[in-house]
């Protein structure tokens, strides 16, 4: 008898794991999946674009939730979800991550006593001032089933006494990018249509709420990108949030190379020929990794320490760590299989 697999997804990078994951379902021949996007990305150049490269099916439930406060958007999330799990009768709710869209889903299933499955569980930067954190905790508290990227996140939970359904699974952003990898040397143009080299270039990703809402901070990094676009090209994707905010402050972004945001494909060649990486970005600090790319961190900390200890990245305000050392705990790219074996399993 087919199970029912109820996912949801709302932001650019649930949509680059969940394509790892869903093609992993479609494998099978007992488990069938139900999307529901909840439209916290609601550009179509941070969403649709995503399900079209990635051949994602589209979202059975499209719910068109964005804007307002952290807790009017989650709010209305929980109020659209519910009845999408009532109808659909899931038999699992898988979440992605740490967004406002994580949050609801977690909290909607379990309410209504339907499991939840977190993919990146165990992830902490230690900083509740971050919305993301608090995502994370409730999340991770809320789930039955708990998939880990690496040995620290398994480590995180033990401490806070979660310890049943705790799986090291490695990161399906690694399967991902292995994917996007050979993809997109054939079909991205991005390189030649912006007249970069490779190598020769920086990208730049700026959008979390605690840079792009805070003036001064959004002010000293748009001049630290600068400083760094002064020794060499720098690329930046600019986020709907952070050009709306740039554009308030009448920030000046003179010396940057700014483009609309950009599809999978073309992000993963940006990446894997730039130079170096500037971002705010959890899921971009692993991303580099994976393109063996070295990465600078906008931020005071990081869920991501052993990039860091390892030497691949580093906070933008801290030292750098000159030896490079690979990183195993992200697997070998079977995450996805991994996560839909155990799913299957605990039916």
């Amino acid at each position: 008898m087919t199970r029912k697999i109820l996912t949801v997804v709302g932001a650019r990078p649930q949509f680059i794991k969940a394509a790892a994951v869903s093609r992993a379902i479609r494998e099978t021949k007992v488990l069938s999946e139900v999307m529901v996007h909840t439209g916290q990305h609601f550009d179509a150049n941070m969403s649709d674009v995503f399900f079209d490269e990635l051949s994602i099916p589209k979202p059975q439930y499209q719910l068109d939730v964005s804007g307002g406060g952290h807790g009017d958007m989650t709010g209305r999330m929980l109020i659209s979800i519910e009845p999408i799990l009532v109808a659909e009768k899931p038999d699992w709710v898988i979440v992605y991550g740490d967004t406002n869209s994580t949050l609801a889903g977690s909290l909607a299933a379990s309410k209504l006593h339907i499991p939840v499955a977190h993919v990146e569980a165990g992830l902490r930067s230690f900083n509740r001032r971050m919305p993301e954190e608090i995502n994370r905790l409730v999340t991770d508290h809320l789930s039955g089933l708990h998939f880990c990227p690496t040995r620290t996140a398994v480590a995180n939970l033990a401490a806070e006494g979660v310890v049943k359904g705790v799986h090291h699974v490695g990161d399906v952003m690694y399967d991902a990018t292995l994917f996007a990898i050979e993809r997109s040397e054939e079909s991205s143009t991005i390189l030649s249509d912006l007249g970069l080299r490779s190598k020769q270039y920086g990208l730049a990703t700026v959008h979390r709420a605690e840079n792009t809402d805070e003036p001064n901070q959004l002010r000293v990094i748009v001049e630290f990108l600068q400083e760094c676009a002064r020794v060499r090209p720098l690329v930046l994707p600019l986020h709907p949030r952070t050009r709306q905010a740039a554009s308030s402050m009448r920030l000046s972004l003179n010396g940057i190379l700014v483009i609309d945001p950009i599809g999978y494909f073309d992000m993963a060649k940006l990446l894997h020929h730039a130079a170096e990486i500037y971002t705010d970005s959890g899921g971009l600090q692993k991303e580099a990794y994976f393109h063996r790319v070295h990465c600078t961190t906008l931020r005071d900390e990081t869920e991501w320490t052993e990039t860091i200890t390892h030497g691949w990245n580093r906070l933008w305000k801290g030292p750098e760590r000159l030896n490079r050392v690979d990183i195993d705990e992200y697997g070998e790219g079977n995450a996805a299989h991994k996560i839909v074996k155990l799913l299957d399993a605990s039916m």
